[in-house]
């Protein structure tokens, strides 16, 4: 079930906090989502199914696969979609891996290209091996 909150301390400042459940709930205090003022963004996604299923032991591609799925299913709760997004963070726990994330990544955004940074970092959360954040406009 979807359970989109919304702030509105005033006039000028309105949030929109996303949750879907068609992508892993949040472990901790965070949102999957926050959209405001035509901008969602979006919280760091793991390789997690939607039930709550950690991929630790899949390869980097099925946790790469699984990251977009989860992507595409905010989004489109959150109004926008794949085709929006603007700007993408991928954290990676072994650069090595890149050449193998780096087709599945272009294969889901087809020909659009948002602004990207690869950021490679130490052991993610959970031992998972890729994270994405994103930021997109709503459509």
């Amino acid at each position: 079930m979807d359970n989109n909150l919304t702030f509105k301390s005033s006039n000028l400042f309105t949030l929109q906090f996303i949750e879907t459940s068609a992508a892993p709930l949040p472990a901790g205090h965070y949102s999957q989502a926050v959209v405001h003022q035509g901008l969602v963004y979006v919280s760091g996604i793991l390789p997690i199914t939607p039930d709550g299923t950690k991929l630790t032991d899949a390869n980097i591609e099925l946790q790469t696969l699984q990251v977009l799925q989860n992507l595409e299913a905010i989004l489109e709760a959150a109004g926008a979609s794949k085709e929006t997004v603007l700007k993408t963070t991928v954290y990676v726990s072994d650069m090595e891996d890149w050449p193998k994330i780096n087709p599945i990544y272009a294969a889901f955004f087809e020909n659009h290209r948002p602004a990207r940074a690869i950021v490679p970092v130490g052991i993610l959360h959970y031992g998972l091996n890729i994270e994405l954040e994103a930021v997109a406009a709503v459509v």
